[in-house]
């Protein structure tokens, strides 16, 4: 089994690129294609990238994905991702000025790749993730004009998608993992798609849930852990370990003693709880002038 995680509706050139192939491409502000791209924007975020433009935007995780994104289903089983918002009209990203994208510094890595498109691909007998490379060849650009020429790797560096990458990753092989569990497990819980949203986006509430005190009668952590997750970036990786313990079951994150067994506890309350229900509901359905206390 191989996962696509290239930019949907691209026309990719059908061939993959390593590190040391060499492109042909350049682009800069009187180029006549300047702003081409932003005003056909369709750019999906990555954990990282919310964290770069929410900070330089100087506003929450939950401020920025409600006035700057727009949420979509990255496959069929309706696992949540975020897109940058752009206008109604047509998709013009609403960060993009006359002189070009106005922050440019933290831009998203799906920006700072074009026109280079990453993929990570797990073959179904290979332990992990591969990453290879295409190009995006579209008719408004004029960058593949250019007469100038670099590898792949000297385009990641100059465009600075390392540290990006290297923050993102882990968030690419939950997604990986998460999609080659196969329809055998059945379709994922909306509580799990809620959790995988929280942890992979709104790093602001996750801050919160981690202060509730649920959270902390449940995992042993240090109060030099807690103070660690002032910072978004550390928040981020503390999420990715959170979510591979929750949703796939690799223990990182130690638990207070009896923790679980409180927890299956209180879920068997609520799973009791609800049967009761569904069994009332089924006998006013039958009998809908019957009193919920009549026997």
């Amino acid at each position: 089994m191989s996962q696509d995680m290239s930019p949907p509706q691209s026309p990719l050139v059908p061939a993959l690129l390593d590190l040391d192939d060499t492109i042909q491409f350049n682009c800069y502000q009187v180029i006549s294609c300047f702003n081409a791209c932003c005003k056909q924007a369709d750019i999906t975020l990555a954990p990282y990238d919310i964290i770069r433009l929410k900070q330089r935007l100087g506003m929450s995780s939950t401020e920025f994905l409600k006035k700057h994104t727009v949420p979509f289903e990255m496959d069929a089983s309706g696992m949540p991702g975020v897109k940058l918002r752009t206008t109604d009209e047509e998709p013009v990203c609403l960060l993009m000025t006359d002189q070009g994208c106005s922050v440019y510094a933290d831009r998203p890595s799906a920006c700072r790749y074009y026109p280079v498109g990453l993929m990570a691909m797990r073959p179904s007998d290979a332990p992990s993730e591969e990453h290879h490379y295409c190009l995006v060849e579209e008719p408004h650009c004029k960058g593949h004009q250019e007469a100038r020429k670099l590898t792949v790797a000297e385009y990641r560096q100059e465009q600075g998608v390392e540290e990006y990458d290297e923050l993102n990753r882990e968030w690419y092989q939950i997604i990986l993992k998460k999609r080659s569990a196969g329809p055998s497990v059945g379709k994922p819980s909306p509580t799990s798609f809620q959790f995988f949203f929280l942890c992979s986006y709104d790093v602001d509430r996750l801050r919160e849930f981690t202060a509730t005190q649920s959270f902390r009668n449940t995992y042993a952590l240090s109060e030099e852990d807690y103070a660690g997750f002032g910072d978004d970036v550390s928040l981020l990786q503390f999420g990715y370990r959170l979510m591979k313990q929750v949703l796939f079951g690799e223990e990182s994150i130690p638990l207070r003693e009896g923790a679980l067994e409180e927890r299956i506890e209180k879920r068997r309350d609520i799973i009791e709880a609800r049967r009761q229900l569904e069994i009332e509901m089924h006998r006013q359905k039958q009998d809908p002038y019957q009193s919920p206390c009549e026997g």
